[in-house]
């Protein structure tokens, strides 16, 4: 019989604002009600219990980047690329580290700056409708959760980015487009994804384009953490990134936390697992979102959006995705930064870096 764990004097996260001081049950995996008997009692001390944070946009390794993740509270992650495709399947539904979702490999074209990458496998490279039709069959026969391609000049042609979302969509999966210039963003938006990842660094978005994003109901991943280690690499300005978002946001396009996080060779910057996404949600305030709307940004709407409904609020039935905080994040965003415990589903995790 799984244990049943009562957490009480705790304040919780409801969304929109911080409860008086309650009891949260944790039964097996998920959170109960609380009428449910304990076996085992937490006393928070008048602590704040989050939802378990999401990280819409990192790629893996192995086993210790989830690990590092789970540390840092990110309870859930989505890979945007890790291949081979039986490192990412070995890395799925384990127990006591961060859930994933995954892409497996994403779309290409030769000659593009990501087809130079290290070791890239030769099907990631698309160069017409047919091939990006074989691409996502290939990909879903693979398990992906989503289909990720990457639009860039030189790169896939708008011809071929349409064949990838049209053929994704076909199929019910939803896109996530790489953009990082003002092109390759209207290009992605030409194509009808779902989702464009990253931020310009060459210019802010036009407001014909962000009303497009809104009118499309496309969704932004802008990881600032990720756009402002590039722009110092390449001598780029990170503030196009932060106005872009800005502006975004005011439009009221939805906004979700991803870092890009990843340790991979001949990429513009590295970014570390876990703590990275702490640093994203204090970049998203500095672009004017509050600080209540930054910590949806990386709970309810990325489950929201990426139809993960099982998780991302606190409620009787859902995975008990949890972190347990010393200091209030709606007063300061940093307080996700005091982290005092994390469950997945259910499980606690150890917390070396506590």
């Amino acid at each position: 019989m799984a244990p049943i764990t009562a957490i009480t004097n705790v304040r919780v996260f409801d969304g929109q604002k911080i409860s008086d001081l309650s009891t949260v049950i944790i039964d097996g995996e998920l959170i109960t009600e609380s009428d449910a008997i304990p076996t085992h009692t937490i006393d928070a001390e008048g602590a704040i219990l989050l939802p378990g944070l999401i990280d819409c946009h990192i790629h893996l390794h192995g086993p210790d980047d989830l690990s590092r993740m789970a540390e840092y509270g990110v309870t859930t992650a989505l890979d945007m690329a890790t291949w081979p495709a039986k490192l990412l399947a070995s890395l799925r539904n384990m127990k006591g580290v961060t859930d994933i979702r995954g892409c497996g490999i994403a779309a290409t074209a030769p000659g593009s700056a990501h087809s130079h990458i290290p070791f890239l496998p030769r099907d990631a490279l698309v160069s017409n409708a047919s091939e990006a039709k074989r691409f996502v069959a290939d990909r879903i026969a693979e398990g992906a959760d989503y289909i990720k391609m990457v639009a860039d000049a030189p790169g896939p042609n708008q011809e071929t980015l349409d064949a990838l979302v049209e053929n994704a969509h076909q199929n019910n999966k939803l896109v996530i487009a790489h953009a990082v210039s003002l092109i390759a963003t209207r290009m992605s938006q030409n194509a009808g994804t779902d989702f464009i990842t990253h931020a310009p660094l060459d210019g802010i978005m036009s407001e014909k384009d962000i009303q497009r994003m809104v009118s499309d109901k496309c969704i932004s991943i802008p990881t600032l953490t990720m756009m402002k280690g590039v722009s110092k690499s390449k001598d780029l300005n990170f503030d196009n990134a932060r106005k872009t978002v800005a502006a975004l946001h005011l439009a009221g396009v939805p906004i979700l936390a991803g870092t890009d996080a990843n340790m991979s060779p001949g990429v513009p910057a590295n970014v570390a697992h876990g703590i990275s996404l702490h640093e994203e949600l204090e970049l998203l305030v500095g672009c004017g979102l509050s600080t209540t709307e930054v910590l949806r940004a990386a709970t309810s709407l990325p489950a929201k959006y990426f139809g993960l409904h099982d998780r991302g609020v606190i409620q009787p039935g859902y995975r008990a995705d949890l972190i347990l905080v010393k200091d209030d994040p709606t007063q300061d965003i940093k307080g996700t930064r005091s982290l005092q415990r994390v469950w997945i589903a259910g499980q606690e995790i150890k917390l070396s870096q506590a």
